[in-house]
C-alpha cells in the first residue's frame, strides 16, 4: 500500500482535473454508468488496473459511476475503505474464501478442466455478483453497464436488457495463443494451449452477446472483425498520465542503464526478460561493457530472481517506477507474447526515454519505427539498435524528443472523453 501512496495518494479524484478539462467536457449528457471488473483494483501495478483507473475517475468528473469492484479472498477493509476514498460510488464484494495459489489452484484447475468455460474466466464467476447485476439490470438503474475484461462475462445476464460495452483490454484468444507458443515449461504449454483452445470458441460467443465492444488498439479490433459485426466494435486507445510523466529534455542518464517496467509475476513479462537476457544482453555487452539492465516491477517470479547478475539487477516492488525511468538511458520492451497494448512505452515515452521494442511490445500503439520507437523482433538487430542508442548521444535525444512529442497526444483525460462519447452513443442507440 505505501507504494501506492507515494505515487497517488492526494492525487486522487482530484488529480490531472482543471477548469480547462471540465469545460471540454461541457454540453455531454449526464450518463448513468454500471461499472464491473473483476478483482481489487488497488494497488495501481499492472497495465489492466492503470487503464481502469484513470478512465473511471476521469468519467466520474461528469457521469454517476457506480464501480462494482468484486475480487477473490476474504474481505479486505482496508482495500474497500480506501477504493471508495479513490472512486466514490464504489460498491465491493468479496468471494469470501482464501484465493487459491500452488497446488491448491492445480487442483481447482484440474476439477474445472471439463468445463467449457476457461478457468482465467471461470474462476470469477460468482452466483452473489450475478444476481446483484440481474436485478440492477430488470429495474433499469442503468443508462449503460460495462462490462470490464471478459472475467467479468459469466456474472451478466445472458440476456441483457440494458445497453452494455465489452471493454477488452486484451483479445483474449490471441494472448493465450502466443502463451502456447512461447512457454517454456512443458506445463506452461499444455495449460495455454487448453485455454486458448476453449477461449477461441468462447470469447467470439461474448464478443457477440454484448451490445458493443471497445478494443484498445486498431489491431485488437481487427482481430476481433471476424467474431461480430465490425460496426459493433470500437478503439479507444491506450493513454499516459501526463501530470506524473513529465518530459525534462535537460536530463541526462549518469551511465548506460537499460530498464525494462512491468509486473514480473506476468508470464509476457518473465519470458520477455529471459529472452532478452538470453538473445539480447550479450550482444549489448561485448560493445558496452559498462552497460546496465534493470527489470522493475513487483513480485518477481523466481525465473526473474535468477537472472540478477553483477550487469542485471531484479529490484522487485518500488515506491515509484519514474525515478527508475528517469535515470534509464534506453527503455527496452523485448516481449514475444501478450495482448492489447502496453501502458509502460507511453510512459518510457511520456518521460523521453528512447525505446527499443519487438513488434508484439509495441502492438496497436500509435508509434512509428525509427520516428519515435525502435523495433526489432531479430535479437541481433534488437541488440544493435539499443547499442547505438546507448553510445550516441545525440541519436538518443533525437528520439527522446520525438518520443515525448507522440505521447503529449495521449493523456488520460482525453482517452476517457473518447470513452464517454462510446458510452453515449450505445446507451442512445440500444
Amino acid at each position: 500500500m505505501r507504494q501506492f501512496e507515494r505515487i497517488f495518494l492526494g492525487r486522487s479524484v482530484t488529480m490531472g482535473f482543471d477548469d480547462d478539462a471540465n469545460v471540454c467536457w461541457q454540453g455531454q449528457k449526464k450518463v448513468k454508468i454500471l461499472w464491473v471488473k473483476p478483482g481489487k483494483l488497488l494497488p495501481l501495478d499492472s497495465g489492466g488496473k492503470l487503464r481502469t483507473y484513470n478512465i473511471l475517475r476521469h468519467l466520474a468528473v461528469i457521469h454517476e459511476v457506480t464501480y462494482l469492484s468484486y475480487y477473490l479472498g476474504v474481505e479486505d477493509e482496508d482495500y474497500e475503505r480506501e477504493i471508495l476514498r479513490h472512486v466514490p460510488g464504489t460498491i465491493s464484494i468479496s468471494s469470501g474464501k482464501r484465493e487459491s495459489h500452488g497446488l491448491t489452484r492445480l487442483v481447482e484447475y484440474l476439477r474445472r478442466l471439463p468445463d467449457s468455460i476457461p478457468y482465467s474466466v471461470s474462476r470469477f464467476a460468482s452466483s452473489r455478483v450475478r444476481r446483484m447485476i440481474g436485478d440492477w439490470m430488470s429495474q433499469r438503474r442503468f443508462d449503460v453497464v460495462v462490462c470490464d475484461f471478459l472475467a467479468s462475462a459469466p456474472n451478466f445476464p445472458q440476456a441483457l436488457p440494458n445497453p452494455c460495452v465489452l471493454f477488452q483490454h486484451n483479445v483474449e484468444s490471441v494472448l493465450w495463443k502466443r502463451r502456447a507458443m512461447f512457454a517454456t515449461r512443458w506445463a506452461d504449454r499444455v495449460v495455454a494451449s487448453i485455454e486458448s483452445h476453449k477461449m477461441s470458441r468462447y470469447e467470439p460467443k461474448q464478443v457477440r452477446r454484448f451490445h458493443h465492444v471497445l478494443a484498445v488498439s486498431e489491431t485488437d479490433r481487427r482481430a476481433m472483425s471476424s467474431m461480430t459485426d465490425p460496426a459493433r466494435l470500437s478503439v479507444v486507445p491506450t493513454g499516459v498520465d501526463l501530470s506524473l510523466y513529465k518530459f525534462d529534455p535537460q536530463l541526462r542518464p549518469a551511465m548506460p542503464l537499460v530498464v525494462f517496467t512491468g509486473s514480473m509475476d506476468w508470464e509476457p513479462n518473465i519470458d520477455g526478460v529471459e529472452y532478452f537476457c538470453r538473445e539480447i544482453w550479450p550482444l549489448v555487452l561485448r560493445r558496452v561493457p559498462a552497460a546496465r539492465f534493470r527489470i522493475v516491477g513487483r513480485d518477481p517470479d523466481p525465473r526473474v530472481r535468477r537472472l540478477a547478475c553483477a550487469s542485471v539487477e531484479v529490484t522487485g516492488t518500488v515506491p515509484a517506477i519514474t525515478d527508475h525511468l528517469r535515470e534509464a538511458a534506453a527503455l527496452v520492451v523485448p516481449l514475444r507474447m501478450g495482448g492489447g497494448t502496453r501502458l509502460k512505452i507511453y510512459e518510457g515515452m511520456a518521460l523521453g526515454k528512447a525505446t527499443v521494442s519487438t513488434s508484439v511490445g509495441a502492438e496497436g500503439l500509435d508509434v512509428r519505427h525509427e520516428r519515435d520507437i525502435l523495433l526489432a523482433d531479430d535479437p541481433a538487430q534488437f541488440g544493435d539498435y539499443l547499442v547505438h542508442v546507448l553510445l550516441d548521444e545525440n541519436l538518443r535525444r533525437m528520439y527522446e524528443a520525438s518520443a515525448a512529442a507522440t505521447a503529449q497526444r495521449y493523456d488520460w483525460s482525453e482517452i476517457a472523453k473518447q470513452f464517454a462519447v462510446q458510452l453515449l452513443a450505445v446507451a442512445r442507440s440500444s
